[in-house]
């Protein structure tokens, strides 16, 4: 299991979104995307903080609520990101999923550039194809 890399699992394309970019705009994006949050990258793509839904929802009520939208990325994304490597043992981060929340996690090189994203499902499979290799070796 150690083996497992978050390389080999992570999202290639994920949704990336910019410090100046209204939330609404970031809202549709995440939506567009299917996900549940985006690494906020700067402009050489490097993870500056994390934006989820949760951190829109209540930006979103108050926008609609006044018909404006005045508020930026940077105004309410999380920082510091919470990022992993993509040489990082799968079954490590599985274990950092047990103490810390996020449900996706940048996956930065190691001058911080965003190469990717991984979240819960993407860990669930990986361990879930390891099993059964495993379960196949046993049988056999």
């Amino acid at each position: 299991m150690e083996s497992l890399q978050v390389s080999d699992y992570m999202n290639t394309h994920p949704v990336k979104l910019g410090l100046k970019m209204p939330v609404a705009e970031a809202v549709e994006w995440l939506l567009a995307s299917g996900q549940t949050g985006g690494p906020v990258v700067d402009e050489k793509g490097k993870v500056v903080g994390f934006l989820s839904e949760q951190d829109c929802i209540s930006q979103m009520i108050e926008s609609s609520y006044y018909r404006e939208q005045v508020c930026r990325v940077a105004d309410i994304m999380r920082t510091p990101a919470l990022t992993v490597k993509p040489y990082m043992s799968v079954l490590e981060l599985a274990q950092l999923l047990l103490r810390e929340k996020p449900r996706i996690y940048p996956v930065v090189d190691d001058d911080g550039v965003l190469c990717g994203s991984i979240n819960r499902t993407n860990i669930l499979k990986a361990i879930d194809v390891q099993l059964r290799s495993g379960y196949r070796k046993v049988a056999s």
